[in-house]
């Protein structure tokens, strides 16, 4: 069963959060310290200001609210998902997905020219119906009730959906953990998914050695493994931790505030101007909805599983050269079927969010040339 959603929010949990925010216990820090640390204070101080002082939620909530928005039951977890369908009668429909610590808000650029391109400059030819699911324990999906969601229980899960609105043949996209699942569904139903769009591709180290012969391969592979060998502290965390993690983020909104901000900062183009308040719309599906330790947990939950790789499902790829750690072309060409690659000199780890006119364009490209193959 499909349900109509709507955001509201009661105002006592507003007056809560204001009343949390104003009797913040702020810690120490350490002289001339920057980012040696983690997220400076003053700038955290400076967005729970913003929050406090000069954020309207009832703003965001009702142009979250401008979407239509259901909610459905699958495998006995809750997905929230908005569903935007074209005015184009032969758009295509493609399921966008998320990652930590992102959220749909992530998408609220990209909907309009994905789904009507002609009002946005656009072929007609290159419109897509949208279905914008809230990966279970992520936001208005709501924390999981039992164990064992890993991220191709996530992509089993958005077949099943597509399926239930009546999509057949349809494309995927996504990065971070919307990588991972994109990937999962399309290798759950190959036959369904004409193809998979990243903007995020780890490529570590295989367990035979490549000799590469493009230099920015191989130091983009040194890098992956430089990364892998000293594995960030909140994946550590989130990977082993996720409860204990969870009675501070769920109790402190600024707590909150500072683990997702902190990435809002360290994966994006030093020249990206993502706005305060998109930022804190974000946090606020985290602390809104109480998914700080049910969002971790697919970090833990999919501990030991490898992104499916596969050779039937086209995969197009967007490079952005601020990400976390980037692709390199002849890894991803043996495990994938590469048909797509688009290098870009901006934007990070947010791409929607970052550079979503660029985003836009080759997530068309990619799925033009998909559309004249199936």
């Amino acid at each position: 069963m499909i349900e109509p959603f709507r955001i509201e929010i009661p105002q006592a949990d507003l007056d809560d959060l204001a009343a949390r925010l104003d009797r913040t216990r702020w810690p120490d820090e350490l002289p001339d310290a920057g980012w040696g640390y983690g997220i400076p204070i003053q700038r955290v101080r400076e967005l729970a200001t913003r929050w406090r002082d000069g954020y309207d939620w009832r703003v965001h909530e009702a142009a979250l609210n401008a979407f239509p928005q259901f909610t459905t039951v699958i495998d006995g977890a809750k997905v929230h998902f908005l569903h935007v369908r074209s005015p184009e009668p032969g758009a295509l429909p493609l399921v966008l997905t998320h990652g930590w610590p992102g959220s749909i808000v992530e998408f609220l650029d990209v909907i309009g020219p994905l789904t009507d391109p002609a009002r946005h400059g656009g072929d007609p030819a290159d419109a897509f119906h949208l279905v914008v699911p809230s990966i279970p324990g992520f936001g208005f999906s709501g924390p999981t009730t039992e164990a064992g969601w890993h991220f191709e229980r996530v992509g089993w899960a958005w077949v099943e959906l597509m399926s239930r609105l009546g999509y057949e043949r349809y494309g995927a996209q996504g990065g971070d953990w919307g990588t991972a699942i994109s990937l999962a569904a399309g290798a759950a139903a190959p036959e369904r998914v004409v193809g998979v769009h990243v903007n995020f591709l780890p490529t570590p180290p295989s367990s035979q050695p490549v000799a590469l012969a493009d230099p920015e391969d191989r130091e983009r592979l040194e890098r992956t493994r430089h990364y892998l060998a000293n594995v960030p502290g909140y994946m550590r965390i989130q990977g082993t931790r996720p409860q204990t993690l969870a009675y501070g983020l769920a109790d402190s909104p600024v707590g909150q505030l500072a683990w997702i901000a902190d990435k809002f900062t360290e994966w994006v183009d030093p020249a990206s101007t993502i706005d305060d308040d998109r930022v804190l719309t974000n946090v606020m599906l985290y602390w809104l909805t109480g998914t700080a330790g049910s969002s971790a947990r697919i970090y833990a939950e999919s501990q030991g599983r490898h992104r499916p790789a596969g050779d039937s499902v086209p995969l197009g790829v967007a490079v952005f050269p601020h990400d976390i750690v980037l692709p390199v072309r002849e890894l991803a060409r043996s495990r994938f079927h590469v048909t797509h690659w688009t290098e870009f000199d901006h934007g990070g780890h947010f791409a929607a969010m970052e550079a979503p006119d660029s985003l836009v364009a080759d997530v068309r490209e990619f799925f033009r040339s998909v559309r004249a193959a199936s």
